[in-house]
């Protein structure tokens, strides 16, 4: 990993040190002027919180999170690239909050039986993956918590969301979304 592919912390206990990025085609880590944005949303402390970063990639958001006093942080990364050098970034964080899960996001949801107070969904672009995500979100994102959604065209919320905080930057647009009930 070179130089060129790092991302800084801007927030919290490890504020300014740097994550290194995975040599990835299509790999786009949340910028630090959204990243901001978003954690001015949430707050700036996360304690006690126990967050979910889907689709990890650089696990930018999810080291934020930790960063920021979250009690758990799970990061679901399929590629075995980026899983590799989330593991060492969370080993030299001494970051013991954050489990790394290695498979699919869809799967993942699926299979889990476990609850969060906030998660991260920043999909790859033109899958369509958002509009599958959000409906098994649902599952693990009880009515009062929030999920994070980054999207390359506006988002419609769908049932059981309402969009809480929306804003833009550049081609991306990005999104606090609330779980307003079971669907």
């Amino acid at each position: 990993m070179n130089a060129n592919h790092r991302v800084r912390i801007v927030g919290g206990m490890w504020r300014s040190r740097l994550v290194d990025v995975a040599d990835i085609p299509g790999l786009r880590p949340t910028p630090d002027r959204v990243r901001e944005t978003l954690f001015n949303w949430l707050g700036q402390t996360l304690d006690g919180l126990a967050c979910l970063d889907l689709f990890a990639g650089s696990g930018i958001l999810g080291f934020e999170a930790a960063s920021r006093g979250a009690a758990s942080v799970t990061l679901v990364e399929q590629d075995s690239r980026a899983h590799a050098a989330l593991r060492r970034n969370a080993e030299k964080l001494a970051a013991t909050q954050i489990e790394i899960v290695r498979g699919d996001a869809l799967e993942f949801l699926a299979s889990t039986t476990r609850q969060f107070n906030v998660a991260f969904v920043d999909p790859p672009y033109r899958q369509k993956l958002l509009e599958q995500i959000m409906p098994l979100l649902g599952r693990v994102i009880p009515p009062g918590n929030l999920a994070y959604a980054e999207a390359e065209a506006p988002l419609d919320p769908p049932a059981g969301w309402r969009i809480s905080r929306q804003s833009r930057a550049g081609q991306v647009h990005f999104y606090l979304l609330e779980r307003t009930e079971a669907a």
